[in-house]
């Protein structure tokens, strides 16, 4: 289930298809595989809600349950509002399917969690140098930058499950990464690394690549974002820049792609520009009220929205449906270096930067919905039971008349970078370690 972000389904997903970190075993199917759907809803209709979302991505046949069985759909109502709206709502929202139930009250729990719940953090060592990049997909996380290696994590063990060497001497850039391959922007080349330890390299075209700044792709394009404020779109497979589009009069900082084909990208003079990725057509340009550097972008394509962070500690929101600004604030006197949300989600945006503080914002109004710190009071301890050493914290939520600049940097390292998943998100400071913040309702 697309909602769940950053937790890895176990054995089938709901689609039938296997995670290729699980292997199908030839052992006889074990008795709770093999209860009836009779005796399957009896337990899971003793399940709480959010246990249900959990039992949902466990199998095919346990997902055909719980979306299919009515008396599940009318216990969720039972749970979820007073008993006289119940009689009124339930004939009619009854016929939703249960999947689109229990994506709503996953989210509304995410929610929940990242806004109120106890903050519990894990921090572990997962480079020699500085890292500040992460990206996080099905519960695995790619960190890189400054040691001239990715690694890829298991968030389950804090296991390093993959390693990917950087070629040659030119630095690591960007990436990015799926369930078979991770793209990375290498000085001026684009590398694709195969998750079977393949690797294939490829560079431009001598004399017509600008200095990249950052990479997205899009099977089977590539766009790079380039200082002379270009976007050059390779294919990834015929290994040619197949276009070149000018999106900018200054430096291309930041970019994000959509579905429906396209180029989305923030610029050093603080404006937005949106183009199409074949037609090569400039669809809009999005300007903010002062001129500061856009240094980060994501779109939520559930949404339509486009969030944007700034050298100058802004946040700001487009519809891009409408090309309108809706809302804008200072949610930090310093530079935005990330912003990020769960997918499926839109309610909740995290942000960081160079002050340290991981902030939830509301991704309608861009209201601060809480500032989080290391606690300061709390010692941490360290535990070696997993497969890294891992050094264990906790989480302090900041009032709002609080001087940020009094906390210690200890508790506030600056936040390089950001992934969300469900009810976690994961950061990097550029040093050796690696931070997992944990949101428990």
């Amino acid at each position: 289930m697309k909602f769940l972000g950053g937790e890895e389904p176990m054995g089938p997903t709901p689609s039938g298809s296997w995670s290729p970190s699980r292997k199908r075993s030839s052992k006889p199917r074990t008795t709770i595989e093999s209860l009836d759907r009779d005796i399957l809803c009896i337990i899971f209709s003793s399940l709480g809600l959010f246990d249900l979302v959990h039992c949902s991505v466990v199998c095919k046949s346990w997902n055909a349950v719980i979306n299919r069985c009515k008396s599940l759909q009318i216990l969720y109502f039972k749970l979820q509002c007073d008993s006289s709206e119940c009689v009124s709502n339930t004939s009619g929202s009854s016929r939703q399917s249960m999947a689109v139930l229990l994506e709503e009250l996953a989210m509304k729990h995410h929610r929940l969690s990242l806004e109120e719940g106890r903050i519990d953090i894990d921090q572990w060592k997962g480079h020699s140098l500085g890292v500040d990049q992460c990206r996080m997909k099905r519960g695995m996380i790619l960190t890189g930058v400054g040691d001239k290696v990715m690694r890829l994590w298991s968030l389950e063990k804090y296991k390093c499950v993959e390693e990917y060497p950087i070629p040659g001497t030119l630095p690591l850039i960007d990436f990015d990464f799926d369930e078979s391959k991770i793209v990375g922007l290498v000085g001026t080349r684009i590398c694709i690394w195969r998750r079977n330890g393949a690797r294939s390299v490829f560079p431009s075209q001598e004399g017509t690549f600008a200095k990249g700044l950052c990479m997205r792709y899009f099977d089977p394009e590539a766009v790079i974002g380039c200082d002379d404020g270009t976007a050059r779109v390779f294919d990834m497979y015929s290994r040619k820049c197949s276009r070149i589009i000018r999106m900018h009069g200054a430096s291309v900082t930041c970019l994000s792609l959509s579905e429906d084909q396209l180029i989305i990208s923030g610029s050093s003079l603080g404006s937005i520009t949106i183009s199409g990725l074949f037609s090569d057509q400039k669809v809009a340009t999005l300007r903010s009220t002062d001129s500061t550097g856009i240094k980060t972008l994501c779109f939520n394509p559930s949404s339509h929205l486009v969030f944007a962070g700034s050298s100058a500690g802004y946040v700001r929101s487009w519809d891009i449906r409408k090309m309108k600004p809706l809302w804008e604030n200072r949610v930090s006197p310093n530079v935005i270096y990330s912003l990020q949300h769960l997918q499926s989600d839109t309610s909740t945006l995290a942000v960081g930067g160079i002050d340290g503080v991981l902030r939830i914002l509301d991704q309608n109004t861009g209201e601060v919905l809480s500032s989080c710190v290391t606690s300061i009071s709390t010692s941490s301890s360290s535990s070696r039971n997993t497969s890294a050493a891992i050094e264990r914290k906790r989480g302090t939520r900041l009032s709002e008349d609080i001087l940020i600049d009094r906390i210690p940097k200890s508790a506030r390292p600056t936040i390089t970078c950001l992934a969300v998943g469900m009810k976690k998100v994961v950061t990097t400071h550029n040093s050796k370690h690696i931070r997992l913040w944990k949101f428990n309702k």
